[in-house]
């Protein structure tokens, strides 16, 4: 149904699995910030790793999402599947304005103009009333899901995060393996080709922009809602570098990559916490190690070691 070939069959039921049995092993709540940076990673991959868009801006629709979903549920008190569509439904609207104003360009031209447009946002965040400034938006509750599920409880929490994550990660993977998909990659692999064919390319760069930008405001959404609050690092430029730096770790271009990326950099930020101001060197030491030894991230290096489509 979703396209799997026999590797990412047996890879997906492998994550599946661990997502099932680590709430029972590990800290609920680290492990909804692991999906939360994975469904993140996955998009902005969507874009970057299928259309050859490098953005330097995705914090703006990742943060948005999390405002949005963060205001709603505090101040509306509406259920919190709404309150996530709503931050996803921001991400797309926001992404379809940027992304018209961005995607004539490609190459270093669009990543720039992606984050100059993203600084904007940031500087309005700063501003606007409803974000809070510097404090951001704080005690946001979790509330219930479909009025019946408490989501103040961790564990129906984590199942509620890891159903968004596997939801959008099957969403993309139907996308990348459509008929729309395949001329996704045709512009990325040539296109002045895809152009002389007869796709209009600039019209599917924007609506895999959109998809992308919708899937980081629910990414956003959903993290808001976990930690109860919605600040300025969200839509901050560093996060727009460390979604970078999370799908070249894993693998540009593979399915499973992004994913494996988030595992790894969440991982690295919270078990290297102790060591204080090196934990940003030392997590640099390692990017520089891995770029250079998985040229194409570990899962690219795995899967063309083993003959693999991952």
């Amino acid at each position: 149904m979703f396209g799997f070939s026999r590797s990412q069959a047996i890879a997906f039921a492998v994550m599946i699995v661990l997502i099932v049995v680590c709430p029972y092993i590990l800290y609920p709540v680290f492990l909804m910030r692991v999906l939360t940076a994975a469904l993140f990673a996955c998009a902005f991959n969507l874009m970057i790793g299928y259309v050859g868009l490098l953005s330097f801006g995705h914090a703006a629709f990742f943060g948005m999402g999390s405002y949005i979903a963060a205001w709603t549920m505090k101040n509306w008190g509406i259920d919190a599947i709404v309150a996530i569509a709503l931050g996803g439904a921001t991400g797309a609207a926001l992404g379809l304005v940027l992304g018209y104003l961005a995607i004539r360009r490609s190459g270093i031209y669009f990543a720039m103009i992606t984050l100059a447009l993203a600084q904007m946002v940031y500087f309005f965040c700063l501003e606007a009333p409803f974000t809070g400034g510097e404090d951001g938006i704080q005690q946001v509750p979790r509330g219930h899901l479909f009025g019946y599920f408490n989501l103040n409880n961790d564990m129906t929490m984590y199942w509620f995060v890891a159903i968004i994550f596997v939801a959008g990660f099957l969403m993309i993977h139907r996308i990348i393996h459509s008929p729309f998909g395949q001329v996704l990659k045709g512009i990325r692999e040539n296109e002045p080709r895809a152009t002389s064919l007869g796709y209009r390319t600039d019209d599917y760069k924007l609506i895999a922009f959109v998809l992308s930008c919708m899937l980081a405001g629910v990414a956003g959404g959903t993290k808001a809602i976990v930690f109860g609050i919605a600040t300025l690092t969200d839509v901050h430029y560093s996060t727009s570098g460390e979604v970078v730096l999370t799908t070249l770790l894993g693998g540009l271009g593979t399915v499973f990559g992004p994913a494996f990326g988030a595992v790894v950099v969440t991982s690295m930020e919270n078990y290297l916490a102790q060591f204080g101001a090196w934990v940003t060197v030392t997590q640099g030491a390692i990017f520089v190690v891995c770029v250079l030894a998985f040229r194409r991230g570990i899962i690219g290096e795995l899967g063309n070691f083993f003959k693999l489509s991952l």
